[in-house]
């Protein structure tokens, strides 16, 4: 199974052959306009579920499934968290709960961007569950940042989610440690001297398990097409 969480930098219709060459299964887009724009039969591949959400239609989250896989976002979303949404996904018999995250809320007084994961693990706490679970997205927020007096920077975010036993596939997969990352994820100003580490694949232990292979674009290539680098996480063919 592979799962890939990609901010487009808007205009996905025109892009989205460039990152299906990677056949992802869950292709998780940020900045992405609403299916309706899209003009799917231009494809190389055809999804087999569809889920978006968001209050402007040329820039949410889309979240696209393919081989067979399918999505259909949880009735718990609430609408004041933005653009981090609970997303059931199914293929037969199998299926996993995947968070669907852009951490971007300008209009929340609190914190626009990693306040509003530590909002989102606040309020589903009872959903998360320790086994088959994803947060995969653009987190707009890096170990770099923390601001010690604030409870939810960074680094708890990941304490929270370790404690549910889940952790990110980058960081174990090249074993690095947060804040220290040896890939970057995106480059301000699509800079090359500027570069951050924003995007994450999250997984539950038992998926960890199952991990193959990371791969962060390389800005060389992928710059022409957004300010962020797709992060592709790899597993091998699991039942859950």
């Amino acid at each position: 199974m592979t799962i890939i969480t990609w901010n487009c930098n808007m205009a996905f219709r025109k892009k989205a052959n460039i990152i299906l060459q990677h056949q992802p299964d869950i292709l998780v887009v940020q900045e992405c306009e609403h299916p309706d724009k899209i003009n799917f039969t231009t494809h190389q591949q055809q999804p087999t579920g569809i889920c978006w959400f968001g209050d402007n239609k040329n820039k949410g989250v889309g979240i696209f499934c393919y081989n067979g896989f399918t999505c259909q976002l949880h009735k718990a979303h609430i609408p004041a968290l933005k653009y981090i949404a609970p997303v059931k996904i199914k293929n037969g018999s199998s299926s996993f709960m995947l968070y669907a995250v852009w951490a971007n809320n300008p209009q929340d007084k609190d914190g626009a961007y990693v306040t509003q994961i530590w909002k989102a693990l606040a309020h589903y706490k009872r959903l998360i569950r320790k086994a088959n679970t994803i947060f995969a997205g653009d987190f707009n927020s890096n170990t770099i940042w923390d601001k010690p007096r604030r409870e939810g920077n960074h680094s708890t975010v990941v304490q929270q989610l370790a404690k549910k036993g889940i952790g990110s596939t980058y960081h174990k997969y090249f074993n690095q440690q947060q804040g220290k990352e040896a890939h970057p994820t995106w480059f301000l100003h699509r800079n090359a001297q500027k570069p951050y580490h924003l995007d994450y694949c999250f997984a539950s232990d038992n998926l960890l398990q199952n991990l193959h292979n990371v791969e962060i674009g390389a800005a060389a290539f992928w710059l022409q097409y957004s300010d962020h680098m797709p992060v592709i996480s790899r597993f091998h063919q699991m039942h859950t």
